[in-house]
């Protein structure tokens, strides 16, 4: 099979399937191919990873795709991220590397329809992180507990702040609940008994 594009526009050489395809055949049988996905899309903390696909990490949402040697999933939520993605691999002097580049996988690509998840790290990234940064702090979304709770962690001069408690009601709360109405709580998890890095003590 030649290089390989599908709908979402992402591209596995030849070299990396033939590679991919070798990795696979030395696993267990319980492994069923690959899946690729993205951690923390649309921030500048996204990660764009492939890993091997048993049947507890498949999801209803991912697109499936059949290659020559090998099946590949790709989460459903990660498929706009993974626009323009190519997947590569070159020999060198010590072997080998598979190379991955996603250039849309930081780019915020939200809309009402998107998960939970991705519109509260969208507010995070673009509207509170440049606020906090004045002051050397940063927040960011832990999970989305049940009942619509958003779990954040601060860190930086955030980290045991005298200040936090208003940071997080007066700010972080307030834009995240105006702007995204099925929130019921934003909560804090950070461990403020650590002030080593705190903006205000």
């Amino acid at each position: 099979m030649s290089d390989t594009e599908i709908e979402l526009k992402l591209t596995i050489t030849d070299s990396a399937q033939d590679y991919l395809a070798e990795l696979l055949s030395s696993q267990e049988d319980d492994v069923l191919g690959i899946r690729m996905f993205i951690n923390e899309p649309g921030t500048p903390k996204a990660e764009t990873c492939i890993a091997y696909c048993r049947e507890a990490d498949c999801r209803d949402d991912d697109l499936v795709i059949e290659y020559e040697k090998f099946t590949a999933r790709y989460e459903g939520r990660s498929i706009p991220f993974l626009e323009d993605a190519f997947v590569d691999y070159a020999k060198d002097r010590m072997g080998g590397q598979l190379t991955i580049k996603a250039p849309n996988a930081k780019l915020p690509k939200v809309n009402e329809n998107s998960p939970l998840e991705d519109r509260i790290n969208y507010i995070l990234y673009n509207e509170v992180n440049p606020s906090l940064a004045s002051h050397g702090g940063e927040v960011s979304l832990v999970e989305v507990a049940e009942g619509n709770i958003a779990i954040l962690r601060f860190g930086g001069g955030c980290q045991g702040c005298g200040m936090v408690e208003a940071t997080l009601k007066d700010g972080v709360e307030k834009s995240l609940l105006e702007q995204i109405p099925e929130l019921t709580a934003v909560k804090d998890m950070t461990d403020h008994t650590d002030r080593s890095h705190a903006y205000y003590k």
